[in-house]
């Protein structure tokens, strides 16, 4: 029932996770993704975006129901962007990261979770955040009139954690999909506040 709300692309996404599961393959000390062709991770047709390049401006709601419109809101303050499911363990292993990077940089960098989850699984996701604690705004990715995802898609995510580091103004700094360093992505952090 889940699948029909997916996007072509996240019913791979959600079934090479659930064969990994299966396979014993999702480990807490998993590796970040192998670079595929060209140095960027693919799946089909879909190609991740790239450090240079200018992010897509989207509106989708919140947890709350609340608009955001990330073409309004890019101009004003660099952005972190986290694409991640409630199923994606790695991710709940990312999150307090991203959580301790949010309150250090509350007042110079716009954090946003992006759960590809969808809206049938919004009370899930607003009781997993607010178990947590996690304060930064947490967004739900909708399909469009083509049953795409509106952000997943158009940023050409193929896997969870996926990680964007958004200039102020909209270009994107670093691309990067699985779990990430602490310690190395508080260091890109810090350098796309300096810009």
């Amino acid at each position: 029932m889940i699948l029909r709300f997916l996007s072509t692309s996240g019913v791979r996404v959600v079934l090479a996770a659930a064969q990994l599961l299966l396979a014993g393959g999702a480990f807490a000390d998993e590796k970040t993704m192998p670079p595929l062709s060209g140095g960027v991770p693919m799946i089909e047709e879909i190609r991740m975006l790239e450090a240079g390049v200018a992010a897509p401006d989207f509106a989708i709601k919140d947890t709350d129901g609340k608009l955001f419109d990330f073409g309004e809101e890019k101009g004003k303050a660099p952005s972190l962007l986290v694409f991640w499911s409630i199923f994606c363990e790695p991710c709940r292993i990312e999150m307090p990261i991203v959580q301790r990077l949010h309150e250090k940089h509350r007042d110079a960098l716009t954090v946003l979770a992006i759960a590809l989850d969808g809206e049938p699984l919004k009370d899930s996701i607003v009781g997993f955040v607010k178990q947590e604690g996690y304060t930064f705004r947490v967004l739900i990715d909708e399909l469009d009139e083509k049953e795409t995802f509106k952000v997943t898609d158009s940023f050409g995510v193929g896997g969870t954690p996926t990680i964007f580091l958004v200039e102020k103004g909209g270009k994107i700094s670093l691309a990067k999909v699985g779990r990430v360093k602490e310690e190395d992505l508080e260091k890109a952090v810090r350098s796309l506040l300096k810009k």
